[in-house]
């Protein structure tokens, strides 16, 4: 997501003099694409880098017999799916231990020859959350524990946690309705940080709401 804030005459307390820990490659090269009367009016605006993550993927999943798990066919078809490099790092992966890993199905050219590839991320993290337009859209789950090597699809309770919600929000009834509702959603915690410390001061800077 790009979050695009503009304000007149923002307060000197929100605007840092140089790029800071929200201001990425892709959006200082932005910037600097920018024509001259626009760089000009330019804002860095001041955010606090935000606090360490302390949670990963397999901290926020359901308990195994709380999901469906797809069929030992449907995980070998898997597994086939991963390029070499994907596979090595997953082996890598399970000789040291439990692994939880994402995976995202994606149409790869290798060759001149369209192929279907399963590509998984072993970092804690789960990756963009897709919103279910189609079977290869749905974000599955790679498990290897002292059970082997299963797979499954990631559950709307477990987007939903990821998204920041507690468990007592209420979600569609229909899985897939739920799965576009966070698809197509913003992280509740990355909403209320911004709120707090951007648009709230900009909204109560002396004569800046009035103005708009």
């Amino acid at each position: 997501r790009v979050f695009v804030v503009a304000a007149r005459a923002p307060p000197p307390a929100v605007v840092a003099p140089a790029p800071g820990a929200f201001h990425g490659r892709a959006v200082q090269a932005a910037y600097e694409r920018l024509p001259p009367q626009l760089a000009a009016r330019w804002c860095w605006w001041r955010l606090p880098r935000p606090a360490a993550f302390n949670q990963r993927l397999p901290d926020l999943l359901e308990p195994d017999e709380a999901v469906a798990w797809r069929s030992e066919p449907q995980t070998a078809a898997l597994l086939a799916q991963l390029s070499p490099l994907h596979r090595r790092r997953f082996d890598a992966a399970r000789g040291a231990g439990p692994v939880a890993a994402a995976v995202y199905r994606r149409i790869r050219e290798e060759n001149g020859v369209k192929v279907q590839r399963a590509e998984i991320r072993l970092d804690g993290f789960a990756g963009c959350l897709r919103t279910p337009a189609g079977g290869s859209s749905r974000q599955l789950l790679l498990i290897a524990d002292a059970r082997g090597v299963r797979s499954r699809r990631l559950s709307a309770r477990e987007a939903a946690r990821l998204m920041g919600l507690p468990d007592s929000y209420r979600l569609p009834a229909r899985e897939t309705a739920a799965l576009h509702l966070l698809g197509d959603g913003l992280a509740a915690p990355v909403v209320r940080f911004l709120a707090e410390r951007l648009i709230e001061p900009l909204l109560a800077a002396p004569g800046l709401a009035a103005a708009e």
